[in-house]
């Protein structure tokens, strides 16, 4: 094997364990959850569930939308309806594991 050859198949072994670290949606959603359990500010949550803005400008109305969170006086907290889908999540990834 070339050195050209052996440095393309390490490249592509390398972004393979990338995207196995990467978060899906459902994860993301979970970690905006648990991180507004007791109530964050936006940037809290960007920092604690390790998000940028542009994300979190994104799940947060969403998330709203479908009564997971709540925003009160740029406040976010999770709702009762948000702590039930953390449960059932974890019973799930319980499940799986």
């Amino acid at each position: 094997m070339s050195v050209e050859e052996h440095i393309k198949e390490h490249l592509k072994e390398s972004l393979k364990e990338s995207f196995k670290e990467r978060r899906g949606g459902l994860e993301i959603i979970a970690d905006i959850l648990l991180v507004a359990k007791e109530g964050e500010k936006k940037t809290q949550i960007v920092y604690k569930a390790n998000l940028n803005f542009k994300r979190v400008g994104k799940y947060l109305p969403y998330l709203v939308d479908k009564g997971l969170i709540e925003n009160r006086d740029n406040e976010y907290k999770t709702t009762e309806r948000g702590k039930e889908f953390l449960k059932d999540y974890q019973k799930m990834k319980e499940q799986l594991s």
